[in-house]
């Protein structure tokens, strides 16, 4: 293992910046007078654009070519570090087939033991540092992330740490069944859970065949498959510098971020990308499944394929999905659902893009007697939006409510390193986090229309229904007729599914 004793310089400890902060404390009169409110006024003349500003954001170069992003923040004597690999659930099929939650077994068992420590030391270790590591798994991504102190005698051998457990992890089977018995009852949970089996419903349907079709968790059937072996040879294929990108924020210059980066990429076994996934395909009609579910209380969820992360329309989209179902009272769905009728106690829409399409999707819960009319007002708000033009106040007023909280997506050093990481796994430019604030605010209603018209389907939409009962011929003839088209009622073998 390469050392980092050269690698940086002494920096602030955070023992001594907790006594300078107390010194400080301590100094200051037992009886500061309070300002009045009316000294504050002059807040007001305060530039908004400075609160807008979005850090600078550097690639640095590395001897390997693996993407690495650097915010230099020195107000904390702290270093943020992600790996990110191109390694999520999506990519569990590409060890063998039917092995879903692989990746995510890797993540809970990577800090279980090495063929040099117990689970139990390595997390002495660093704690005896006062690191704070963690490792997770997504559909799309797997994360290795650290926090620790920019001290040399504390950063060099937390990294060191965290390569060695990359490297060497062994996934024991003592570990293994440990978590197998923890998930299966956590498998067991989800059939209580009526949202969990509707979102799992959901993409089952949405996606089919494709990779992001199962839960990153997996399944009982899948899991039993997994053994250290094939734990062992997803960390081989997928856990290589070559499969990664790295983002470090903290207190750190230029240079020794670039070392850094070239230590870690280094010192990582080497190997290649993963495949690209495969595009899901769209549906050509209705879609509707139904769950049998003793409850009063009916919980509903439509929707269809949505866009890839780098589609130039989703800044558009984004704000389409604010106004339709993202913004609280001020949405449609919350004004036609809870505000007119009081059918829900929320209603909301989401709008995911990921490396394959994601998905446009919204739900809500509701009374057994008001599905029928719940959806028919669902719809025909979905349709409506689409078509009708959009109404440029509303639009002004969703715009500056998303510049306003936008800077929350790097109020702090971690936070601004989930942004690079995310920023360089799906391949946008380096200035996208200030590029996104100048598009957002120049986004016109022509373009969010031209972008709705083009990506948003009321006549194709997945509905999965959890609820005691369901007509489900009665909801595409209503359905249908939304669309003012009259048809006659259909059998249960109709074109559109009806699965139990």
């Amino acid at each position: 293992m390469v050392l980092l004793s050269t690698l940086l310089c002494s920096n602030l400890s955070l023992a001594e910046f907790d006594h300078d902060a107390s010194q400080n404390i301590e100094e200051l009169p037992n009886a500061t007078p309070l300002k009045s409110l009316s000294s504050l006024q002059s807040l007001k003349n305060l530039s908004q654009q400075k609160s807008y500003e979005a850090p600078f954001v550097q690639q640095l170069n590395n001897a390997h070519k693996v993407r690495t992003l650097f915010v230099a923040v020195q107000d904390l004597p702290i270093v943020d570090i992600q790996l990110t690999f191109n390694a999520g659930s999506a990519q569990d099929e590409n060890i063998a087939k039917g092995l879903n939650g692989l990746s995510n077994m890797a993540a809970r068992l990577m800090t279980e033991g090495t063929d040099q420590y117990t689970a139990k030391q390595i997390a002495s270790i660093f704690d005896g540092l006062g690191a704070k590591f963690s490792v997770n798994a997504y559909r799309d991504m797997f994360t290795v992330r650290m926090r620790v102190l920019s001290d040399p005698q504390k950063l060099n051998p937390a990294i060191e740490m965290m390569l060695h457990v990359l490297n060497h992890a062994t996934f024991n089977n003592s570990g293994l069944n440990l978590v197998l018995n923890n998930t299966k009852i956590g498998q067991k949970q989800i059939q209580e859970n009526p949202n969990r089996l509707m979102n799992i419903r959901f993409y089952r349907a949405i996606y089919g065949k494709h990779p992001y079709a199962e839960p990153s968790v997996g399944t009982n059937g899948s899991i039993q498959k997994i053994t250290p072996e094939l734990l062992v040879q997803f960390r081989k294929q997928l856990l290589v510098a070559q499969n990664m990108n790295i983002a470090i924020t903290g207190n750190l210059s230029t240079e020794q971020a670039t070392q850094l980066g070239n230590l870690i990429t280094q010192n990582l076994a080497q190997g290649e990308k993963a495949a690209e996934l495969p595009e899901p395909l769209d549906q050509t009609d209705f879609n509707i499944q139904y769950i049998p579910y003793q409850s009063t209380q009916a919980h509903i969820m439509m929707g269809h394929l949505g866009i890839r992360r780098e589609d130039p329309d989703r800044i558009a989209l984004e704000v389409a999905n604010q106004m339709f179902g993202g913004n609280g009272f001020n949405s449609v769905l919350m004004k036609e659902l809870r505000v007119k009728r009081g059918y829900t106690y929320g209603a909301y829409s989401t709008l995911s893009s990921t490396q394959a399409r994601g998905l446009f999707s919204l739900s809500y819960s509701t009374q057994q007697d008001q599905i029928m009319e719940s959806i028919r007002v669902t719809h025909q708000a979905l349709i409506d939006f689409v078509r009708q033009p959009i109404q440029r106040k509303v639009l002004e007023e969703t715009k500056e409510g998303m510049l306003r909280s936008f800077p929350m997506t790097f109020s702090s050093n971690a936070n601004i390193n989930a942004q690079l990481a995310a920023i360089a796994f799906y391949h946008l430019p380096s200035n996208y986090l200030s590029d996104y604030q100048q598009q957002l605010s120049q986004i016109t209603a022509k373009q969010v229309q031209t972008a709705l018209q083009k990506h948003i389907r009321a006549d194709r939409l997945t509905l999965v229904i959890v609820a005691n009962q369901l007509d489900a011929v009665a909801l595409k003839t209503m359905l249908n007729a939304n669309l003012g088209i009259h048809t006659a009622l259909i059998s249960e073998k109709s074109t559109a599914p009806v699965s139990k």
